[in-house]
């Protein structure tokens, strides 16, 4: 019988939360208030993140691992916030406490404030914004290279300076790029327009995967629910919402032929389980057939499952049966594992959390494993993805 600690584990999503100076610190004041920057707000009773008076979102919302309050409470301060979900080296010791071997870091902010972001200011402050997040990520990692593996994030409503920063954030040592699950809701071209093929093509070229996390579209959180529901069940209702957003990411990848024109350039579903998966692709087939696709473009020489297969990934985390019927169906070359950290619904045991330790979970649902199948799932196939020594 295999140990788990003989596996360098890598956990697929994690992030960073961002300290209040990010941007402050590091972008010329001629911009002012257009620059994030953190301010106490007083109609909410807590510290929030603000571009030239605009709300985006509180600091301590992405900093919920171990909070004592269900979620949408969260600290709020960002010295209230546990400081391994900032600090690089006190992350290393939980991660080291949990048999986390590395970790892919994401942003928050930059993700999901990404609207307001986009809308506020001029496009020279909007990518230096940009450029200010990934130089902070790199110098992030580099506390612990190889353990901490930073994805870059795109100035995406700019398309040459989105491909001078593909360019940049490769150098510079990033393994994979960050991009809106629909960007037509930017007032950009849809996901499957042609106009994104020179992005897709210099991503195959670089070997960076594309990661689509969940809720990198617009957020609109009044969409929801009734207040009457009251704010934890119409929050709880809004992550389930999320998860599944990236079943019409996946099918847009496929039917558009972006998995066709491109067939090395790999996609992460990041964030939105597994468990729907098989049903996906089994529908995604029967459609394929039932409506002609393999008619109209036969030069499409796969079906949807095995684009899937041969190109795209995703991430499973708090998931028990559905996640273990998944991998049954699919097999264990398409599956990642994550654990969140340190978001409301990461892997981190708390006084208001349903979770349990990463290591505790892994060994209750998956020990009936191979160990090919686990090593697989826990290390090689992210290894290979992001192109880890």
């Amino acid at each position: 019988m295999y140990d788990l600690r003989d596996i360098k584990i890598i956990d697929t999503d994690t992030h960073v939360v961002e300290p209040p100076d990010l941007w402050t610190s590091r972008m010329s004041r001629k911009w002012g208030d257009l620059v994030p920057h953190v301010r106490w707000d007083d109609e909410r009773g807590d510290e929030a993140w603000f571009v030239a008076g605009t709300r985006m979102s509180a600091v301590g919302s992405p900093a919920m691992a171990g909070w004592h309050e269900y979620p949408p409470s969260c600290p709020p301060r960002f010295e209230d916030t546990d400081p391994r979900s900032w600090d690089p080296a006190k992350r290393l010791t939980l991660m080291d406490d949990y048999g986390i071997h590395a970790q892919i870091l994401y942003p928050n902010v930059a993700v999901f404030s990404s609207k307001t972001l986009q809308a506020n200011g001029s496009n020279e402050m909007q990518i230096e914004c940009i450029r200010a997040y990934n130089d902070y990520l790199t110098e992030w990692a580099q506390f612990a290279p190889g353990r901490y593996v930073p994805v870059g994030i795109l100035p995406f409503w700019d398309m040459e300076a989105t491909l001078a920063e593909v360019e940049r954030v490769a150098a510079a040592g990033h393994k994979g790029l960050v991009f809106t699950q629909n960007p037509a809701a930017f007032g950009l071209p849809m996901l499957t327009d042609p106009y994104w093929d020179r992005l897709w093509a210099s991503a195959q070229e670089k070997k960076l995967p594309i990661n689509f996390h969940i809720a990198s579209g617009e957020v609109d959180l009044s969409g929801f629910g009734h207040a009457s529901n009251g704010v934890r069940a119409n929050y709880g209702m809004m992550g389930i919402s999320f998860f599944m957003d990236n079943a019409r990411t996946l099918s847009q990848l496929i039917f558009g032929g972006i998995c066709d024109r491109f067939p090395e350039l790999k996609f992460v579903s990041v964030e939105s389980g597994i468990g729907w998966m098989p049903f996906a692709l089994e529908g995604m087939d029967w459609q394929w057939k039932n409506s002609g696709v393999h008619k109209e473009h036969p030069n499409y020489e796969l079906l949807p499952s095995e684009y899937f297969k041969r190109q795209i990934y995703g991430c499973f985390w708090f998931e028990q049966d559905s996640a273990r019927s998944a991998i049954d169906q699919l097999g264990a070359d398409n599956v990642l594992y994550e654990t969140d950290y340190p978001h409301p619904t990461s892997m981190s045991p708390g006084p208001a959390s349903d979770a349990e330790r990463p290591d505790d979970y892994l060994r209750r649902n998956f020990a009936h494993l191979s160990e090919a199948d686990a090593r697989k799932i826990l290390h090689d196939n992210a290894a290979a993805l992001y192109n880890l020594d």
